[in-house]
């Protein structure tokens, strides 16, 4: 991408659309399009046929999405599916329309089969049943890679799609109830410290093994792909180690510094057995993580910390 290029950042509030603006940034690119929800729904097809008529980007990431944990997604199935396809729908095709040269899509790791043997690999998908709990986002997720995959079939279009392992990171959503696991771990740690409460409920057995990966990592890799790959496959993209979530919240614990105990609620769902992803598609290409896991919980509870005061 040239450094004058016209670059529109999809959902560059959120946690990974503001990382990629932030790696763009500090590598010299200027002309970067950042519209807010309240600027530009992507759900509005026409809102969006009119912008990329009137903006004409050259690039697009579009990390825009409605997302959450097992919590949201079960709960919201119907807003899952429909937001999600949506605005991949109105930005995949008017990028088309409007010839952009190249739309890196993010997708998740949760468009694997529930079952799917570990570590999880490109060619697994649709190879199995998914998760219940977030089943409707997968397949939203899903139909944005065959999109991208249909467009470069019948029109030439350079469409690439990667999929991410599980993110944390600065600007990270820490809400109580519709948060994904690292996050709420963060803050349920914090409160129960200033609240001086003994213990901590963690939802589930603790056994689940789960992948995770600093969200400015993920925009390094996103700018390396943007540079260095055009196939039709789409990429994982992770750190090619994971932790049980007994040994997250242990960890987080040290970070926070909470002394009380932990209690594992085993009436709560645990969901996916493992979640770790096969990376040496990325690997053989030259790039791999730099953030270790415990230094990017400390950056994370201080951009927490940050945020709270």
């Amino acid at each position: 991408m040239e450094k004058q290029a016209k670059i529109y950042i999809a959902g560059h509030r959120g946690m990974v659309g503001s990382a990629i603006v932030r790696k763009l940034t500090d590598l010299g690119y200027k002309n970067l399009i950042c519209k807010s929800s309240a600027d530009l729904d992507l759900r509005d097809q026409q809102a969006v046929k009119a912008f990329f008529e009137q903006e004409k980007p050259e690039y697009v990431f579009l990390a825009a999405a409605k997302v959450g944990g097992i919590l949201a997604n079960n709960t919201y199935r119907a807003d899952f599916i429909y937001e999600n396809i949506a605005i991949q729908n109105n930005v995949i095709h008017f990028a088309h329309e409007n010839k952009v040269k190249k739309l890196l899509f993010l997708g998740s790791s949760c468009i694997y089969p529930k079952l799917a043997p570990q570590p999880l690999k490109e060619d697994s998908l649709l190879t199995g049943l998914l998760e219940y709990t977030n089943e409707p986002y997968a397949i939203a997720k899903i139909a944005g890679i065959k999109m991208c995959e249909s467009y470069r079939l019948q029109y030439g279009d350079n469409f690439i799609s990667v999929m991410p392992t599980n993110l944390y990171g600065k600007n990270d959503n820490y809400h109580p109830e519709n948060s994904h696991v690292l996050p709420a771990l963060i803050r349920r740690f914090h409160e129960a410290k200033l609240n001086n409460i003994p213990q901590v409920s963690i939802w589930g057995t603790g056994s689940p093994l789960r992948e995770f990966m600093y969200a400015d990592d993920l925009a390094d890799a996103c700018y390396f792909l943007m540079e260095n790959y055009n196939d039709i496959q789409f990429i994982n993209i992770g750190v090619g180690e994971d932790i049980s979530i007994k040994d997250l919240a242990l960890l987080i614990k040290e970070i926070v510094g909470y002394e009380g105990e932990l209690v594992f609620d085993v009436s709560k769902p645990d969901g996916t057995p493992r979640k770790l992803m096969d990376v040496s598609k990325l690997s053989a290409l030259g790039w791999k993580a730099s953030t270790g896991l415990k230094e990017g919980i400390t950056l994370a509870y201080q951009d927490f910390l940050a945020k709270s005061i």
